[in-house]
C-alpha cells in the first residue's frame, strides 16, 4: 500500500512542514519519534498520512507529548500494516460528534469507519463534525482532506510546497 507522509510543525508561531518517512516503523513510538524529531521544540506537531488515496490518518502532539490520532476509516488498520501501527492506540467507540448546525450525529450520516479522536484539531479551527464532513464528501481524496484542513489552520501553504515536491 502506497502512502504520503507529511508533519506540519508549529513553533513560535509559525508552520513549517516535510515530508516524513514511515518505511520500516515498527510500533506508534516509533512513529511519534519520528515526528517529534521534525522539530523537537515545536509547539504543536501534526503528521498527516494519507494511504492510496483512500484513508487518512493525523496525528498531533502538543509540545512533544499529548499523542492524539484520528483515522478516516477503521479498516485501514486491517488492509495495511502501516495503518495497523497508526491506529493502534484508537478507540473504535467513540462517542459519536454532533453537527454544529442541528445536532444530528456527523457518524451516521457517514460510508467509513472513523476511529479515534475527530476533534484533535478543534482548537486550530477544524470540529469534528468538519473533519468528519471532509473525510465522507463524495469526491474528496485524503490529499484533498489533508490540503483543506492544512488551510484552515494556517499551514496550507507550506504543506502544499512539502506535497507538490
Amino acid at each position: 500500500m502506497s502512502y504520503f507522509a507529511a508533519a506540519a510543525v508549529r513553533s513560535d508561531g509559525a508552520w513549517e512542514a516535510t515530508e516524513v518517512d514511515l518505511d520500516g516503523v515498527e510500533d506508534l513510538d516509533e512513529v511519534v519519534d519520528r515526528l517529534r524529531d521534525v522539530n523537537p521544540d515545536a509547539d504543536i506537531s501534526l503528521l498527516f498520512v494519507e494511504a492510496d488515496d483512500e484513508y487518512l490518518v493525523v496525528l498531533r502532539l502538543d509540545q512533544g507529548d499529548d499523542l492524539r490520532v484520528f483515522g478516516s476509516d477503521a479498516p485501514f488498520a486491517e488492509e495495511s500494516r502501516l495503518g495497523a501501527v497508526l491506529l493502534s492506540e484508537t478507540e473504535t467507540d467513540a462517542p459519536e460528534p454532533v453537527d454544529d448546525d442541528d445536532d444530528t450525529p456527523v457518524k451516521s450520516e457517514l460510508d467509513a469507519e472513523p476511529v479515534g479522536e475527530a476533534d484533535l484539531l478543534a482548537d486550530l479551527g477544524v470540529s469534528a463534525s468538519m473533519l468528519l464532513t471532509l473525510c465522507a464528501k463524495d469526491g474528496m481524496l485524503p490529499s484533498d482532506v489533508t490540503a483543506e484542513v492544512a488551510s484552515r489552520i494556517g499551514c496550507g501553504e507550506v504543506m502544499e510546497e512539502v506535497h507538490d515536491a
